[in-house]
């Protein structure tokens, strides 16, 4: 039986975490390689520390010689990123960082895997588990404690670059700790934030006075109380940041990119991978298959499983689990995703156009959770399935 009276916590990084500095060229790469080329195959990765930023992983074209070409553009796209994040500092700045690319052309082997063929659809770009979630708890059918360690970042990120509060550094993290009653988020139980300022003479308190107004912003009314715990940069001074501080790496963070602990993840990292990597593509299409089925009233919560084997299209399974919220049998669930969506490779980036430029922005604060946009950007947050799922049920 699920528990009604509980506290879960999970956490968020900003844009400036080491981690996601990396998360964000990778997937900057990836976007300059597809509006070049809807169809380029792209697996890139991302190291960075001080002074030193190191791109490396595989690049598949059309025309493989045009490789060559494209590849004096890597510096100055991981320059724009790390420029626009806010890195300026002594030991990792934008027009000083040290940057190594390492990218070549992908794998045949791979690639035959891949590829169409006379006699067999694009498969899948690996084998693995991929999970989908939603749930009612927030307007955006995310789990509260996620969304909202999130929106915290993400204000905190628009003040500082809008130099409404210039003291604060782009590296900063959250962490919220949400009181369950009836199933139902009420209240914080702790804050934690850490965010690196650029005034070394600020203390502790110093910083939550800068930040707990957008905090109290950003939370639901009624959710801070008096017991509620803070803990503000409790380690005291975090004027080192970024890469210099601690070093960086593509995909470390695919909690923080996903549900908060409060679903399964399938293992892997989305950030830098084309979409024919069904890490990326079928994660995507599980989540707007879950926010679909709960949208369309069938169930409070839904989380959804898809599996894949290299080079087969179709999936393995597809696994539907309503907690005991569903209005219908989760089976009954399973049999209407097949019947309003193609799951192989090629279907999912047809149906939700993920052959566009569209991945730099995802690399912080939340691929789920988002709001769909004009251009294609987030569009497996779109709910128009709703009423097919609702007919094949």
């Amino acid at each position: 039986m699920t528990r009604s009276n509980y506290t879960f916590t999970s956490e968020s990084v900003s844009e400036g975490h080491p981690d996601k500095v990396c998360d964000r060229i990778s997937d900057a790469v990836l976007d300059a390689f597809l509006a070049e080329e809807p169809e380029a195959r792209v697996a890139a990765e991302t190291f960075a520390t001080t002074n030193r930023v190191v791109i490396g992983g595989e690049v598949g074209l059309s025309d493989p010689d045009k490789l060559k070409d494209y590849m004096g553009r890597i510096d100055e796209i991981a320059r724009a990123c790390i420029k626009d994040i806010g890195y300026e500092q002594d030991k990792f700045h934008h027009e000083t960082v040290e940057i190594t690319n390492l990218l070549h052309e992908q794998s045949a082997h791979i690639a035959q895997g891949v590829d169409a063929s006379a006699d067999k659809d694009e498969g899948a770009g690996d084998q693995g588990i991929m999970f989908g979630f939603a749930t009612r708890e927030t307007d955006a059918l995310m789990p509260a404690p996620i969304q909202y360690s999130h929106a915290i970042l993400r204000r905190l990120a628009e003040v500082r670059k809008d130099g409404t509060e210039p003291t604060l550094g782009p590296d900063a993290k959250s962490q919220l700790s949400v009181e369950y009653r009836d199933g139902v988020p009420v209240g914080v139980s702790s804050i934690v934030l850490s965010t690196q300022h650029l005034d070394a003479s600020m203390s502790s308190a110093d910083v939550r006075a800068v930040v707990e107004p957008y905090i109290r912003e950003v939370l639901p009314e009624g959710w801070i109380s008096a017991d509620t715990a803070w803990h503000v940069n409790p380690t005291g001074k975090f004027v080192i940041g970024g890469p210099d501080g601690d070093a960086g790496l593509t995909g470390r963070k695919i909690i923080v990119d996903t549900y908060g602990g409060a679903a399964p993840h399938g293992g892997g990292a989305f950030s830098g991978k084309d979409p024919t990597k069904v890490d990326r593509s079928a994660a995507y299409a599980a989540r707007y298959l879950a926010k679909n089925v709960v949208a369309s009233g069938m169930a409070a919560k839904c989380s959804i499983q898809l599996s894949y084997a290299i080079g087969v299209a179709e999936p393995l399974s597809i696994y539907a689990d309503t907690f005991g919220t569903g209005e219908v049998d989760d089976a009954a669930i399973e049999k209407a995703i097949r019947a309003t969506m193609s799951l192989t490779p090629r279907g999912i980036r047809e149906h939700l156009g993920l052959n566009r430029p569209i991945y730099q922005r995802t690399a912080a604060y939340g691929h789920f959770g988002r709001s769909p946009e004009a251009d294609g950007g987030f569009s497996w947050e779109r709910t128009d399935l709703v009423d097919a799922l609702k007919a094949a049920v």
